[in-house]
């Protein structure tokens, strides 16, 4: 907990208590008195209290907008209880009038943002100095606590994790790349961010919760949320566009690109080579944002600068040879995945199956053994892949689930490996031909 909640982010805690008058919150009068309007002619009619779950602001700063607000016929009290969380507002005929505008010209409505120069500020306390980082070894235990074997590629990370060091981590498809990645999360320390960030009257949109995972503390004021370590991966879809900052008309807001949000986390570019742009121009985004740990965005023709402190893991199934050696140079620790052991992808097609609350015979786990054990041995010598011990285990309680029996056997297992696209492949062509299929999308001859 210590390592998690240290003595700085105890002194942010208490910098971000939750403002309770105007004066001491980092917004003007006037934007929160617009995003209160636009919130209130939203609803039509709202309590104060559903307000402030929104607007996530103190209910003291509210009576403060509220009563001006109304006093200008800009909004009514239709009713409510004694006490004024209870007190129901409504829109009035010139507020709408006002909203509408309001709305054209930003429609964001939601929680309050941060100020960009309060984000810079609470940012730049956390970020710097950050490595080397000194990593109890408990904490590196239990975050690679259901990672099966691996033990070197483990303590590379953990020390990519230590300095600060990007890495290039590769081998066969289903080996775990991406999973164990995203164990790092645990290892790097949390982080304080904004929800939301107001620039000139704009709204940026910081916190994506596809990959930012809070923290069970959280700070008073709710427009600060803390986090761990953020884990981001893009794929074979991203493009030099997604790179980018890019203003959405729907939500109203500034969307940060993949390079922002795993900000004080990892930035994981899996897939290499896969993707329709040259994987080196992707990567020369990268550069200025990787040296000076900050990239610069627009907003409405304004350039703004935002940290991006991240560090870069590099993944391919191709030749490392498709990315420049001056790329490398920005991940200069590797990792090559090897195919897993019988043994391990047993343990891990065992540990499925309990996570799935699934009863099994018990040669159903050496009937799963047999299948990537060798010729001599008796087996049928596939290619393990952990991602198969996943996928076999679900296909598997699916088929049991189906037959309504009351536990996964043999002939449950049979049928679910059978089901696997995979396996089927492996077991249909051969070896060389199937790594063909798989790498360059070969159509085979019939």
């Amino acid at each position: 907990m210590e390592y998690h909640h240290d003595k700085l982010m105890q002194k942010l805690f208490q910098v971000l208590e939750e403002p309770k008058k105007m004066e001491d919150i980092d917004l003007s009068t006037d934007f929160v008195k617009n995003l209160i309007l636009k919130i209130i002619n939203t609803y039509g009619t709202i309590k104060v209290q559903q307000l402030q779950e929104i607007i996530g602001l103190h209910l003291d700063i509210l009576e403060e907008c509220l009563k001006p607000m109304e006093n200008d016929n800009l909004i009514s009290q239709t009713g409510g209880g004694f006490l004024f969380a209870s007190v129901d507002y409504t829109i009035r005929k010139q507020g709408q009038k006002k909203a509408a505008k309001l709305l054209k010209d930003n429609p964001y409505v939601g929680i309050a943002p941060v100020t960009y120069d309060e984000y810079f500020k609470i940012m730049q306390i956390q970020l710097k100095g950050r490595y080397p980082l000194d990593i109890p070894s408990a904490v590196v235990e239990k975050a690679f606590n259901d990672v099966v074997g691996m033990q070197y590629p483990k303590k590379v990370l953990t020390e990519s994790a230590i300095g600060g060091k990007g890495f290039f981590i590769y081998g066969p498809p289903g080996t775990g790349k991406t999973f164990l990645t995203s164990k790092m999360s645990n290892i790097l320390p949390p982080l304080l961010m904004p929800r939301y960030i107001e620039f000139s009257g704009s709204v940026i949109q910081l916190f994506d919760p596809d990959f930012h995972k809070m923290r069970p503390e959280q700070p008073n004021d709710t427009r600060w949320v803390k986090i761990y370590a953020p884990f981001v991966f893009t794929g074979s879809e991203l493009s030099t566009q997604k790179m980018e900052t890019l203003y959405n008309p729907n939500k109203g807001v500034f969307e940060t690109s993949p390079i922002i949000k795993a900000n004080g986390g990892v930035l994981l570019l899996d897939d290499l080579g896969r993707q329709k742009e040259d994987p080196n121009v992707l990567l020369n985004r990268m550069i200025v944002p990787l040296e000076n740990k900050q990239d610069v965005v627009y907003i409405k023709g304004v350039p703004v600068i935002v940290h991006t402190h991240f560090i870069p893991a590099l993944s391919t199934n191709l030749e490392i040879t498709i990315i420049d050696e001056a790329h490398l140079r920005r991940a200069p620790l590797h990792v090559f995945l090897e195919e897993p052991s019988s043994n391990e992808i047993v343990e891990v097609f065992q540990r499925n199956l309990n996570a799935l609350g699934e009863k099994y015979q018990e040669d159903v786990l050496e009937r799963f053994r047999k299948v990537y054990v060798s010729y001599v041995d008796g087996g049928e010598n596939l290619k393990p892949t952990f991602a198969h011990a996943r996928d076999v285990a679900q296909i598997a309680q699916a088929i049991r689930i189906w037959r309504d029996e009351e536990e996964i056997t043999v002939n449950i297992l049979e049928e679910a490996l059978d089901q696997h696209i995979l396996v089927f492949m492996q077991r249909k062509y051969t070896p060389e031909l199937f790594d063909r299929i798989i790498s360059q999308g070969t159509k085979p001859r019939q």
